[in-house]
């Protein structure tokens, strides 16, 4: 008789394994230096020094709430600043099943064969229940995580616009800083939060299936009109001849849209993750990139862009932080809510009401 069927929709599974290849000692030294809690400094010395648990925990600092944690991350992220800069920025996107994990792991893996450091941004959807992180990407890139010149750091979405952590710009600083010569960012794939990676990468790469209907998006502006490179993944099998009939009607898409300002004419290229192909034509594609780009200008001047808008966005969040914790508005804002719902007032004039006496206070 199968067990299997005795079983409740409610059974817990054993979960996943843990990752192989890691020391026992090394993971107990890791537990010790996290109980330890050292000057910004000492962790600001050991990310210079490339030290990656140094690096995993001042981005933890980053990520806190708590009004402590963020001014010790604040004073580590100013003196890491001079040494970040140094890296080169790549924004991977594409719809849930299109297989960046798989692409990355595999990207990831041909760079640091390659000599090259490479740190993955990876940005989980968050639990709505725990607002952690629920797909674990260091579990699904088993072969990337236990590489000596390779640093993945899953981090929960949260609240933030298109499910992209607020805190992932700061990260990149600390990357940088600590060495890293590749950054490989990836988006959850789902809202605007491709638009908000875009504003802080220097190359965008969106992976496409075909036989998905992914075609017909080709036509459409937004996000094919950031790309810098589309890449029709998983082209193997009996799945060959549809990737590249879709790589075509991309391609013919893609000469429907003005020039760029970086002068840069993007292409469309096909892969297959899991048996490792089309990867370095994709790196090739990317350096061919940066060569022109650098030579251009447009390189720096977009840099420069990306952080006049981050300063920006930086004075917004504070602004809008500071408004909801006033205890004032607080107070008020549920006066005003109970309002809207009886009806004696209308959103507009109850959000007049808050931001003047806000102005007040």
């Amino acid at each position: 008789m199968d067990k299997s069927r005795n079983k409740s929709a409610l059974h817990e599974s054993e979960g996943t394994p843990s990752t192989p290849g890691i020391n026992p000692k090394s993971i107990a030294r890791i537990k010790a230096f996290r109980k330890k809690q050292i000057p910004e400094e000492e962790l600001v010395g050991k990310i210079l020094a490339g030290n990656k648990t140094a690096l995993g925990r001042a981005i933890t600092l980053v990520e806190s709430h708590q009004q402590d944690h963020l001014e010790r991350a604040q004073k580590v992220i100013e003196a890491c600043l001079p040494h970040a800069q140094r890296s080169v920025r790549i924004g991977i996107t594409g719809v849930p099943g299109v297989g960046k994990s798989t692409f990355i792991e595999a990207f990831g893996t041909y760079l640091v064969s390659k000599g090259k450091k490479v740190a993955v941004l990876a940005v989980d959807p968050s639990s709505s229940v725990t607002h952690g992180s629920i797909m674990g990407d260091k579990t699904r890139m088993e072969k990337l995580v236990t590489m000596e010149n390779a640093f993945i750091r899953p981090s929960p979405s949260g609240d933030s616009l298109g499910g992209v952590a607020q805190k992932t710009r700061e990260s990149i600083v600390l990357c940088e800083a600590a060495g890293f010569d590749v950054l490989l960012i990836e988006t959850v794939g789902v809202g605007q939060s491709e638009t908000t990676v875009h504003s802080m990468t220097d190359f965008f790469l969106l992976l496409k299936l075909a036989g998905a209907g992914d075609e017909l998006q080709g036509i459409k502006r937004g996000i094919i009109e950031m790309a810098d490179l589309i890449v029709i993944n998983k082209a193997d099998g009996e799945n060959q001849k549809a990737a590249r009939d879709a790589r075509l009607e991309f391609k013919r898409a893609l000469n429907l849209y003005p020039p760029r300002e970086s002068r840069w004419q993007p292409q469309v290229l096909l892969s297959s993750a899991i048996n490792h192909q089309g990867i370095p034509e994709v790196w090739e594609e990317i350096m061919n990139y940066l060569e022109l780009v650098q030579a251009n200008g447009f390189f720096e001047a977009n840099r420069h862009e990306q952080n006049k808008f981050w300063m920006l966005q930086t004075i917004n969040e504070h602004l809008k932080k500071s408004f909801y914790q006033h205890p004032e508005i607080k107070k008020e804002l549920q006066v005003q809510l109970k309002a809207i719902e009886q009806k004696k007032t209308s959103p507009f004039a109850a959000a007049k009401h808050l931001i003047k006496l806000w102005n007040e206070v």
